[in-house]
């Protein structure tokens, strides 16, 4: 077994008791070998990366993923107070929702599923593509030492296709119930805590808004053409009837955009996408968006509005009517950072790379490769302290602030100089090269893909 640096044995250790001693020790080799195994992150990778090739119990490693009991979702709650207590111990808990696909093949997968391509497909072309779908729950947090927000994976559930269901004689649930789940899950663990959930246009469903609202505020976007109507007018008194679920119908975004009359604040929103700051005009208020046979839910929508002209009127909502309309917008404009992190996951920690086809396997591999990602972070935060984080350049690429590459980087060269490079050895075998040969090969390897 590998020496593990304190910083990282601290985090990693929050797991132990998730797990029997025995199971433990495996799952520890199992999480250091998946962070310094370039390429593929197969357990058959992590035993060699480990110089664990000649083992004869190998098989004991493939059993913490499809035999061990153990939870998940207990290690996901674990996780999610870890990184609260590091990056966001005030404050609302601000989480980003998303789906993506794992591309994966093999007809012993049972719960692969035929989807849209998000990447390759547009609103003219429609791509398919095979594999297993994910729903993410990620934390939204500052990240004190490139001062910028990431989004740190701590729930990942499975969302097959309803054919999936069919096959298993079970009732059907759609990705919008999965996500419906996980969220009243966090309220679950998190009683005390503000929560809000920021999400795409997926999640602009009246039935889940309604379902949730109640749980955590949920911002999203908004169509431009939406039913919005007034609040109802309140009961008089002995009144008949159902109670009225909404007032008088109001003008729609897209009238209030091009009403001349509408009132604009011309604010600064930074950052903004892959921008420092911009520009914007928003306009704001509150609705009962309805539709017939549908819930009613009150809102708060933002209307936004470039004063350049180079983008297209956009709104969003949020299902707090307190909130500042400039809070919703940079609250959402943070969404972003969870393409940032499926990208991430996909070029540093092998995501995709598993082949696993058994179904307990299977719904912990991917989940635990998420579940990496803010380990990574976590151990990297130790790492770095109070120091500046340290960021790879060269005199053609003056990179200004770390990222996950970087963060990768100091963990597994704390890994490697714990493991082989404590104190200096009097064994006959070793053989001493230059140090600046021995930092570029260390180089290569901790930046290894």
């Amino acid at each position: 077994m590998p020496d593990v640096p304190l910083a990282i044995m601290t985090v990693i250790g929050v797991f132990a008791p998730l797990f029997s001693k025995r199971v433990f020790a495996s799952v520890k080799l199992l999480l250091v070998g998946a962070i310094l195994a370039p390429g593929r992150r197969t357990v058959t990778a992590v035993l060699r990366v480990l110089g664990k090739s000649a083992d004869a119990h190998f098989q004991n490693y493939h059993r913490v993923l499809n035999r061990a009991q153990w939870s998940a979702l207990d290690a996901s709650r674990r996780l999610l107070e870890l990184l609260l207590d590091v990056f966001g111990p005030q404050g609302p808990v601000v989480m980003g929702i998303d789906e993506t696909i794992e591309r994966r093949r093999g007809e012993r997968i049972a719960a692969k599923g035929v989807y849209r391509d998000p990447v390759r497909s547009s609103h003219a072309h429609f791509v398919k593509a095979s594999g297993l779908r994910w729903v993410c729950l990620m934390v939204l947090a500052r990240i004190p030492w490139v001062d910028r927000v990431w989004a740190l994976p701590f729930l990942t559930v499975l969302a097959p296709s309803e054919r999936y269901y069919q096959s298993q004689g079970r009732q059907p649930h759609s990705m919008l119930d999965r996500a419906r789940q996980m969220v009243r899950l966090v309220r679950r663990w998190l009683p005390s805590r503000e929560l809000v959930v920021v999400g795409d246009s997926t999640y602009a469903a009246l039935e889940w808004l309604d379902a949730v609202r109640e749980s955590a505020c949920v911002v999203t976007r908004l169509r431009l053409d939406a039913a919005l109507y007034a609040p109802a007018p309140p009961r008089k008194p002995k009144q008949n009837g159902r109670p009225r679920k909404k007032g008088m119908r109001l003008p729609t975004l897209a009238h209030r955009v091009a009403d001349p009359t509408t009132p604009w604040k011309l604010v600064t929103v930074a950052p903004w996408y892959g921008q420092k700051a911009r520009r914007v005009h928003i306009a704001s208020a509150t609705a009962v968006w309805y539709h017939s046979g549908l819930p009613a839910v009150p809102i708060r929508w933002v209307l936004i509005r470039d004063p350049a002209r180079t983008f297209a009127p956009q709104a969003l909502l949020a299902t707090k009517l307190d909130l500042d309309p400039r809070q919703i917008l940079t609250w959402f404009i943070q969404r972003w950072r969870l393409e940032t992190t499926f990208e991430e996951a996909r070029a540093h920690l092998g995501l995709e790379t598993p082949r696993q086809w058994n179904d307990r396997s299977v719904s912990r591999t991917t989940p635990a490769v998420f579940g990496l990602y803010s380990i990574v972070t976590l151990a990297a935060a130790h790492l770095i302290g109070d120091r500046p984080a340290p960021v790879r350049t060269t005199a053609w690429y003056p990179k200004p602030q770390a990222t996950f590459s970087d963060a990768v980087a100091l963990v597994r060269r704390s890994l490697w100089r714990a493991d082989h490079f404590p104190v200096s050895s009097a064994q006959s075998d070793v053989v001493k090269i230059p140090r600046s040969l021995l930092e570029r090969f260390t180089d290569a390897l901790c930046y290894a893909a």
